[in-house]
């Protein structure tokens, strides 16, 4: 006889149930924990079937039934299945093309949830740290001049600057030569106070072109524009009495769904990544975002290519499974970051 899906979903049900109670399992108890609406009569055909085949025991008559070893077998075996069935999906996601991006990174969002049990969030990658490639000065009019600056990422950025007399081409020239010998490869954090110093007393009597040129620069480094920031598993949340009150449950769903205070999260995670590349556990008041004071939020920093960075979250209660969430992080991060390495 062979295990249909109706016995391999009864089995299962059997299985959870006694894991969970360590209580012998009745025909009535398997009816309202599955989805097969089936009678208990039925239910109790195929449960003296599955006895048969060896794949559940009776400890004692009127008793329910209970696992045998060779139905733990079958279930950790097919438990095992959806397993790496889950993981294969998760490669085959990571491994599309940037043009579907936010397909991919919605769906690890929806896998994250549902592997963990917890609520899930994924950024776009960013250009985090970018370093200035190249920097323009050209005439507009008379008393104007734009300033195109370009990062990494081909990030572009014109800022309009009034000038009080007009710049021959020579002073132009002179100045852009001064900007990119200077600021070319430097990152925002890398251009100090002395470096603008000295800039300026070089420019000379066109040192506010030089400091409008810097804010511009700064204009398309923290440029954060695009960022998006996908979500799911947020009535997880409901599943943990701690954070299932309603005044509690009600904030933590309108941050996961509204997303703008998990930008401040995101770029916390960035920030610190620098120092602590890999995972970081905020636990209660050490979470940037206020709402969340009552969970744990562990986070990854994941790179895509040099530079490009988004943060991946898992949002829980205190009693969270750490070693399971940082596990799970870790591979996804792993994945990630070997994505376009290896393009």
């Amino acid at each position: 006889m062979q295990l249909d899906e109706r016995k391999v979903k009864i089995l299962q049900a059997i299985i959870r149930n006694y894991l969970e109670t360590g209580e012998p399992v009745g025909s009535r108890t398997i009816s309202k924990y599955t989805d097969l609406n089936l009678s208990s009569a039925t239910i109790r055909n195929e449960m003296s079937d599955l006895e048969e085949m060896g794949y559940i025991l009776q400890p004692h008559t009127s008793a329910g039934r209970i696992p045998s070893d060779k139905g733990y077998r079958l279930y950790v075996d097919t438990m095992m299945e959806e397993r790496v069935r889950e993981v294969d999906e998760m490669r085959e996601l990571v491994l599309q093309k940037a043009d579907k991006v936010d397909l991919v990174l919605k769906q690890v969002a929806k896998l994250l949830a549902a592997n963990t049990n917890y609520a899930a969030m994924i950024s776009s990658p960013q250009y985090h740290h970018n370093k200035v490639k190249f920097i323009q000065l050209s005439k507009v009019d008379i008393n104007q001049i734009v300033a195109v600056v370009v990062v990494e990422g081909n990030i572009i950025k014109n800022k309009i600057i009034d000038v009080e007399e007009e710049m021959d081409d020579q002073t132009l020239l002179k100045l852009n030569i001064l900007l990119n010998t200077n600021l070319n490869g430097l990152s925002l954090e890398n251009i100090n106070l002395g470096i603008i110093t000295m800039m300026k007393e070089q420019a000379g009597i066109h040192s506010d072109v030089v400091g409008s040129v810097i804010d511009a620069v700064a204009e398309a480094i923290r440029s954060d524009e695009d960022l998006q920031i996908y979500t799911s598993g947020a009535t997880n949340i409901f599943k943990y009495p701690e954070l299932s009150d309603h005044e509690k449950a009600s904030e933590l769903i309108n941050v996961l769904e509204e997303k703008q205070q998990l930008a401040g999260l995101v770029n916390e995670t960035l920030a610190n990544g620098e120092q602590n590349r890999g995972i970081q556990v905020y636990i209660g008041n050490e979470t940037p975002v206020q709402t969340m004071k009552d969970c744990s939020v562990v986070t990854a920093t994941y790179e895509l290519e040099e530079g490009m960075q988004g943060t991946i979250g898992i949002i829980g209660p205190k009693r969270m499974d750490y070693d399971k969430v940082v596990s799970t992080l870790k591979q996804l991060m792993e994945q990630l970051d070997s994505l376009y390495k290896k393009t």
